[in-house]
């Protein structure tokens, strides 16, 4: 089983920076990279990864993404005068040259190629490469928005073609669009690009209309791009954490890709001058985590934007403790999205609605809010630009969030409480069963006992407050639910207890809908203390889809995962092994749930929105009329064709 994270990182690529006056580059500076590299190893995570040597692109790297002609232009620019810079700047829009930028460029798409190779060959499972310039704005045949090379693009186009990868994921959360990684891949369907981003109706940079949640891709790549427009700043993590359970991760399981790629741009974290967003850095960690699950854990993270040295550093480190394994931080006070992202998520749900098997209802495209935003921004205009100048030094200085905590690894990670004969990773830490002294009483308080008459329940109320800081599994012939919840009470306040019953789901499709659309965002707005996954004889559940839902959970509650396994052995080594943090196995791609599992879904999700914002999927003027107008058959056919052409 491949382990360990690698960094790519080299102190070379900080070796140019703006030589001359630009206000719209002057926040593009060499401290992004060094403050990020010392955060992990002020914080004892570089030290854990394998550092991986750069190196530079070569000619015919460069070429998979750009013209001829515009590689041949750049090498010349170390050789310019400052005033032949400055004109060949000009040429394209907000960034800038430097004698040294085609040889850091070079190094920044080496970085990443680095990465796919360490990931691809087994060296490691995953990693992040800390680059400059970045990458994700840059056309076939112009630099653009600090980036003179597109990395990711290279880096998936190279993975494809030296790796044979059919199906290709690249996750975008800089603030600001990718759209040089939409062009590059718009009419190809082995990418599947994934962008939010500031947007404000086109009156955010880029400008672009290509940006607006109907680009969907082109040809034979419809389908295959998808935009989030974030039409107001002040996003939270709740709407972070919205976009991917209702939006990305239905897709992308569907989708089932052989690697993910993330242009990890932390100008969409808070206090960043660029995105003035709100979302803290410890939602990089719990995103992050949802990515792991996704092509056997194959992810390579490669550095796009984040102008606030403090979030971007804090942002980074989250990131990279999560590649590692280390528990996710906890959540709190999360809520139901806002009304603008509804209206965005709701918009993208309709615009790929005829190319994916999104759970119904999936209603039309929300315009009225966004016309009235429109016109409150045409009336307001004049006075925010006025206020502008004068607030936004001060609006910058007032940000204040806390600093993630620690977060420390458990001094045992998982512990097993097995009959000998059942198998598992060596790593697991074993329990002994020498329990008869206690039993549970009805209040679910410990007592002590001489006779050696008890229930499996018992091996909970013992072993849990000892090795709480970590991940338990247990084999129970038999147990009693009564006294399993009582006891777990009494050691967590808030407990998610999710439960597989006999006969629970046998269609992996649905069973996926159900966790990724209805479970998580419970879940998450729910904050629990402890995860208590119980499975019982005759599931139904296979061993891939019992992992994902295994591995997705532990994002929750610090990672406290206690798993109960009731008489299904084969189930064991599967559950400790994911308890471990090995990747889930890849579940293939998807079909479209059954009908009557959607109809389920939707009644159910419909009943508990009121009270569970993050099960939210359209605005409140919409949730009326998708109560009257659902309808399960009314599914578009070519979803399903295009289903089980898979």
């Amino acid at each position: 089983m491949m382990s360990g994270t690698a960094l790519v990182y080299d102190e070379e690529m900080t070796r140019y920076k703006l030589l001359w006056v630009d206000p719209a580059c002057k926040i593009e500076v060499p401290e992004r990279l060094t403050v990020s590299h010392t955060a992990l190893q002020e914080e004892g995570l570089a030290e854990r990864c394998v550092s991986v040597p750069i190196r530079q692109a070569t000619d015919a790297e460069i070429l998979l993404a750009h013209s001829e002609e515009y590689l041949e232009a750049v090498k010349k620019t170390p050789y310019m005068s400052l005033d032949e810079l400055r004109t060949f700047t000009q040429q394209y829009g907000d960034v800038y040259f430097h004698p040294n930028i085609y040889h850091c460029a070079k190094l920044a798409i080496g970085a990443a190629l680095q990465l796919v190779d360490s990931v691809m060959t087994g060296k490691v499972r995953n990693g992040m490469a800390l680059v400059r310039p970045p990458g994700h704005h840059s056309q076939r045949s112009a630099a653009n928005g600090f980036c003179v090379f597109n990395n990711v693009a290279i880096a998936a186009h190279y993975a494809k073609k030296q790796y044979g990868i059919k199906r290709v994921l690249i996750v975008d959360w800089d603030v600001h669009h990718g759209q040089g990684v939409q062009f590059a891949f718009e009419d190809d369907p082995s990418v599947l690009y994934f962008s939010w981003h500031r947007y404000e109706h086109q009156g955010f940079w880029p400008n672009l209309r290509e940006s607006d949640y109907d680009s969907v891709g082109k040809e034979k790549g419809a389908g295959f791009n998808i935009n989030v427009p974030w039409n107001k700043v002040g996003m939270e993590n709740s709407d972070y954490l919205s976009v991917f359970f209702h939006v990305l991760l239905p897709i992308a399981y569907e989708f089932s890709p052989d690697l993910v790629f993330v242009c990890a741009g932390f100008d969409s974290a808070i206090g960043d001058p660029e995105g003035h967003m709100c979302a803290t850095p410890d939602i990089f960690a719990h995103l992050t985590h949802l990515l792991k699950s996704l092509a056997g854990g194959k992810l390579c993270a490669v550095l796009e934007g984040g102008y606030n040295l403090t979030s971007l550093a804090q942002s980074v480190c989250q990131t990279v403790q999560t590649l590692l394994g280390d528990p996710a931080p906890q959540t709190s006070e999360l809520n139901g999205p806002c009304e603008s992202a509804l209206e965005s998520i709701q918009c993208v749900r309709s615009a790929h609605k005829p190319y994916w098997a999104f759970a119904p209802p999936v209603s039309e495209p929300s315009t009225k809010r966004c016309k009235l935003a429109e016109k409150e921004e045409g009336v307001q205009a004049e006075e925010g630009q006025k206020e502008e100048g004068d607030g936004q030094k001060a609006e910058e200085e007032e940000v204040v969030w806390m600093k993630p905590p620690s977060r420390l690894a458990p001094p045992v990670h998982t512990e097993v409480a097995l009959p000998a004969d059942l198998e598992v990773p060596d790593r697991c830490d074993r329990a002994e069963i020498q329990i008869s002294g206690f039993c549970v009483s009805e209040k679910g308080t410990a007592n002590y006992l001489e006779k050696e008459t008890y229930s499996y329940d018992m091996i909970l109320l013992v072993r849990l407050p000892r090795f709480y800081g970590g991940d338990v599994c247990y084999f129970l012939p038999y147990f009693n639910a009564q006294h399993l919840l009582c006891t777990v009470y009494y050691y967590s306040q808030c407990v998610c207890f999710v439960c597989v019953p006999p006969q629970g789901c046998s269609d992996v499709a649905g069973l996926m809908q159900a966790v990724l659309c209805l479970l998580l965002p419970l879940a998450y707005e729910y904050d629990p203390g402890l995860v208590l996954l119980v499975r019982g004889p005759g599931s139904g559940v296979g061993k891939a889809a019992w992992a994902q839902i295994t591995s997705l959970l532990q994002g929750l509650a610090q990672g406290h995962t206690l798993a109960l396994i009731q008489g299904e052995k084969e189930a064991v080594g599967t559950t400790a092994a994911s308890l471990l943090g090995d990747p889930a196995p890849s579940l293939g791609p998807l079909g479209a749930p059954l009908p009557e599992d959607m109809e389920a879904m939707e009644s159910l999700r419909q009943r508990l929105q009121t009270h569970w914002g993050l099960l939210q999927t359209a605005g409140e003027q919409m949730i009326t009329a998708s109560k009257e107008t659902y309808s399960v058959t009314q599914m578009d056919n070519n979803i399903l064709e295009k289903q089980n052409s898979y």
